[in-house]
């Protein structure tokens, strides 16, 4: 069996982006991994060349700005990266620059990629989620969040990047997906307040127009952590390859997990989906099987 990874990325320095720690983390499963580096305004191709892994390769893009509304760029830079992997790769595992795998889960995807790679019924695995908010030590746990996404494909050319990359197609139809028991550890969200409101000032353009922009997005230094609806705390550790950037972070982040922002109606859903493990309403762009 041979796996390939890929991934994309641009201004990793400049937006804070755990990158390095995203590609070591999958690293393990791969026998290529292939990073797509979009031409940066700061040093991320050297940071990308650090890593000095023999099994990656990296292919230097310039991002379409043409691409700007829905964050379409995002699946073409990705379909990009995809079109370069190997072609007698069986999987394809997508990891994107703020995610991450914790070592533990290693195991239980290869054996899920063992069990699957001859099943044509598959095209790939569905994984659960966790989104870290503020700093490491908190996760964001309302209905706002999603909750999983396909993040490894079969090596199938008819499959590709869907909208703005957050998950894939085949023909433009959704994906036959096995739910594995695996998490992916979103860190988008926690970076210092000066680098998340940049990377809001700039990340929303690649969706929205310059007048979206300056009614929705405020014009400021910092971002304000404490709009969010709810949190609570994380239980559980992070993977060893984060363990670096968690002990260099330099913010104060503090809410209380008691005190939430949520209406009544979200309140009902929120116990409903706890006690049935279902969430009303829940857009899925995929296929379980």
């Amino acid at each position: 069996m041979k796996i390939s990874g890929f991934t994309i990325v641009r201004n990793a320095i400049k937006y804070d982006y755990p990158i390095v720690e995203a590609i070591t983390s999958i690293l393990p499963l791969c026998d290529e991994l292939i990073v797509a580096v979009g031409k940066s305004e700061d040093e991320t191709l050297q940071l990308i060349r650090s890593i000095n892994s023999p099994k990656i390769k990296i292919l230097e893009t310039v991002w379409d700005e043409g691409l700007r509304k829905g964050g379409k760029v995002l699946a073409d830079e990705t379909n990009k990266a995809f079109a370069a992997v190997a072609k007698n790769s069986d999987w394809a595992f997508y990891i994107q620059g703020d995610e991450v795998i914790h070592e533990k889960y290693l195991p239980i995807i290869k054996q899920a990629m063992e069990q699957f790679k001859n099943d044509k019924n598959v095209d790939g695995l569905l994984f659960n989620y966790t989104h870290f908010y503020g700093s490491y030590d908190f996760i964001g746990d309302s209905r706002r969040w999603y909750r999983r996404e396909i993040r490894v494909i079969k090596n199938d050319r008819e499959i590709s990047s869907y909208l703005d990359a957050q998950g894939f197609r085949k023909n433009g139809q959704k994906l036959n997906v096995k739910y594995i028991n695996a998490e992916v550890y979103h860190y988008g969200w926690v970076k210092p307040p000066e680098a998340q409101q940049a990377k809001q000032q700039t990340f929303n353009k690649l969706w929205h127009d310059d007048e979206w922009m300056k009614k929705n997005v405020p014009d400021v230094d910092k971002f304000d952590y404490s709009q969010t609806d709810s949190v609570a705390l994380f239980a559980g550790t992070h993977p060893k390859v984060m363990q670096n950037r968690i002990d260099k972070m330099n913010w104060k982040f503090s809410l209380d997990p008691t005190k939430k922002k949520l209406s009544i109606k979200v309140k009902v859903l929120m116990f409903f989906e706890k006690k049935i493990g279902w969430k009303i309403g829940e857009y899925r762009n995929y296929k379980i099987v």
